[in-house]
């Protein structure tokens, strides 16, 4: 969440995971559901808002 919170792109964090962007794509499926969010915006907003962004 700290990468998304820092505008990096799914190819990006996957750079900085060693994980493919499929991969992070799927896991930022899975992120979204969870917390009941329809984009990266609001994962990055509510990541800075609760302290969980650097």
């Amino acid at each position: 969440m700290r990468l998304v919170a820092d505008g990096l792109s799914n190819l990006e964090i996957g750079e900085r995971m060693h994980l493919s962007e499929p991969t992070i794509k799927t896991h930022m499926g899975h992120v979204l559901a969870k917390l009941g969010m329809r984009d990266r915006l609001q994962v990055a907003v509510w990541a800075h808002r609760s302290g969980t962004a650097r």
